[in-house]
Order: C-alpha cells, then sequence, then structure tokens
C-alpha cells in the first residue's frame, strides 16, 4: 500500500499496489504493520457498509465525542463518492479546514481519517456503497455533527439535481452555533 499525507495532518490517501495476471489482481486494503509502520492506528473494531441508491446522496457531518472519538478507514467498493473530512482539532493549524477527495471503485483509493475529524460523503452515481473500518466502537451518546453546508467550512460539494439528505444530517447545527 502508498500511504500519502494530505495537507490535514494525519489525513492521509491509501493506494493499493496490486499485482495483476490473467484474472485480474490481487490487492491488501489493510495490514496491521504497514499502518503501524505509517504511525497510523490499528486497533480497528468495527465495519460497516453504507448503500446509497441514489447519485446526489449525501451523509454527514459526523463525528463522535471524547472518549469514543473514532479513527476511520474508508473505500468506496461500487460507485463512486465526493468524500469530506473537516480538521475540528481546535489546537491543528488547520482547524476548521476541510479536503475533499473523489474514491470510487475503480480507483481502489482509501482515505485515512484520525481522531478529531468530521466526515461526509456524497453519492455521485446511483447504487453506490461505501465500506468503513473503525476504530471506535459506534457510542449513540456520543454521535455529534455539524451542518454539510456551513459557511465556516465553505465545502464546495458536487452540484446535485436532487441533493437526498436525512433530516437528521440536514438540522445539524454549525460549527459556531
Amino acid at each position: 500500500m502508498i500511504f500519502t499525507e494530505t495537507n490535514l495532518r494525519g489525513v492521509y490517501v491509501i493506494e493499493i499496489e496490486p499485482i495483476s495476471d490473467q484474472r485480474g489482481f490481487f490487492a491488501r486494503t489493510w495490514c496491521r504493520k504497514e499502518f503501524e509502520k505509517s504511525g497510523l492506528g490499528a486497533g480497528l473494531v468495527q465495519a460497516n457498509i453504507s448503500f446509497n441508491e441514489k447519485a446526489g446522496t449525501l451523509r454527514g457531518m459526523h463525528y463522535q465525542v471524547a472518549p469514543h472519538e473514532e479513527a476511520k478507514l474508508v473505500r468506496c467498493t461500487a460507485g463512486a463518492i465526493h468524500d469530506v473530512v473537516i480538521d475540528l482539532r481546535r489546537d491543528s493549524a488547520t482547524y476548521k479546514h476541510h479536503l475533499g477527495i473523489e474514491l470510487t471503485a475503480e480507483n481502489h483509493r482509501m482515505l485515512y481519517i484520525p481522531k478529531g475529524f468530521a466526515h461526509g460523503f456524497q453519492t455521485l452515481r446511483d447504487r453506490t456503497e461505501v465500506f468503513y473500518q473503525m476504530e471506535e466502537l459506534y457510542v449513540p451518546e456520543a454521535a455529534r455533527g455539524v451542518r454539510w453546508n456551513d459557511p465556516a467550512f465553505d465545502i464546495a460539494w458536487p452540484s446535485a439535481e436532487n441533493r437526498i439528505i436525512s433530516e437528521k444530517d440536514a438540522s445539524w447545527p454549525d460549527l459556531d452555533a
């Protein structure tokens, strides 16, 4: 795997290194030893799938508060997403900065998101599936979010003719509200 740190400290784009032959290819998407060598959390305890029927579905911006903050490894296994993370670490030089990246079933990229970030995505194709590996168990009482279009972040989401968003996600407060 190839680990490339982004402009947000601790957020990595991870690319597979496929071994190909006439059948297709084989590639590793998770290896505790390689993650530890790159200084990334390797204690994954939960895996989730988010299936999204329609393009334009937006989920986010989610995080959990301490002591249940979670690191995530996210990849798109079918379809395509515009994946977004926001740095909510108040002591960070990139506090309130965000990163958007396209993850697709074809590019096989993954995004490692450390603790202290809000995460969300918008689907770019119908029938999109997102696979998450989590470093902390989900704790409903610790779940929080910020509004996906909070002007404090100025996120340029892809246009969507019919954006689909849950009432809960649409009603998260602005960060400074």
